[in-house]
Order: C-alpha cells, then sequence, then structure tokens
C-alpha cells in the first residue's frame, strides 16, 4: 500500500509540474526576425528577385508548423513578399511598421503579444537594431552586410522578463 502511495505522489507531481511547464512556456513570447530576401535590383522600392521568391518559400516551408498571431513588414514589396505566404498560410494580414522606430516598435510589440508567436520582416540596417531593442541590451553592434539576406532570429521573452537570441541562417 505503501508503494501505490509513494507511486502515486510521484505521478501526480510530474504532471503538476508538467502543467506549469506547459503554463509558463504558453505565457513566452517569440519574435522570428528576418531580413528581407534577394532584390529585384537596387531601385526605390523593388520586387524580390527570383532567388528571393526561393528564398520566401524556403521561410514559408521552415515555419510551416508555426502558428504566428501577428505578421509585421514595413510597406516595401521586398519586405511584404518575403513573408506574404506565411501571412496567408496563418490567415493573417500583414502589418506595417515604421523601420526607422525600433525602441517605440519593440514596446508596443512586447506589450501587445504577449505569449504570442510573431513575424517581422526588416532591412539589413534595420533587423539588428530591432533585435537589439526586443531583446533590451546591444547584441548587434552594427547593420547587416548589404548582400547577407539569410539571417533568421529567434528572440523569447519568458514571462520574468528574461530574453534570449537564437540566431539562425537560412
Amino acid at each position: 500500500m505503501k508503494l501505490k502511495s509513494i507511486l502515486l505522489l510521484i505521478i501526480l507531481s510530474t504532471c503538476m509540474s508538467l502543467t506549469v511547464y506547459a503554463q509558463s512556456n504558453a505565457d513566452i513570447t517569440t519574435f522570428i526576425l528576418v531580413r528581407h530576401a534577394e532584390k529585384m535590383d537596387d531601385s526605390a522600392d523593388p520586387d524580390l528577385s527570383p532567388e528571393g521568391y526561393a528564398r520566401a518559400e524556403r521561410l514559408a516551408e521552415m515555419l510551416q508548423n508555426v502558428d504566428f498571431d501577428a505578421v509585421y513588414s514595413t510597406a516595401r514589396i521586398r519586405t511584404m513578399e518575403t513573408v506574404r505566404m506565411v501571412a496567408e498560410k496563418n490567415e493573417l494580414e500583414i502589418e506595417n511598421y515604421d523601420a526607422g522606430e525600433p525602441d517605440e516598435n519593440s514596446r508596443l510589440w512586447l506589450d501587445k503579444h504577449t505569449g504570442e508567436t510573431v513575424l517581422i520582416s526588416g532591412h539589413s540596417n534595420t533587423t539588428p537594431f530591432f533585435a537589439n531593442a526586443l531583446l533590451g541590451y546591444e547584441y548587434y553592434p552594427d547593420k547587416f552586410d548589404e548582400s547577407d539576406y539569410g539571417n533568421l532570429l529567434i528572440i523569447t521573452v519568458a514571462p520574468d522578463g528574461s530574453r534570449k537570441i537564437i540566431p539562425l541562417r537560412y
């Protein structure tokens, strides 16, 4: 009888700790930041090149099992096209943001999207600074190289305010 009670207590404790873990994970806020894919040319507002559309498709494939709550992009064709397939899959409108306001936008996103998952498409000279603003510290001292389109940054914000970054390549 004592063994059954101990076993039941262990099972109950494990279930309770898993429930607490699941609840705390549900409160984690996740931001995925990408720089737009390859552009057609150097004009003011170019479309994606064929390589850029291939990269945007790879991004959509990579993120196909992620349920996004919001998708943000600057109001440029290349940034919106980079995340369009992901937004459509999640039945979301792409919301535009001002790339010149990393601190202000980051505060807004952190307040608005607690416990949610958000995709943000930007530029080589803005994405690193938005990452820094979301992290609350300088991780990137400078912009990305203009020829580098493969950065994918995952930033998590825990309920206690701690923040982590996972820089990936795609």
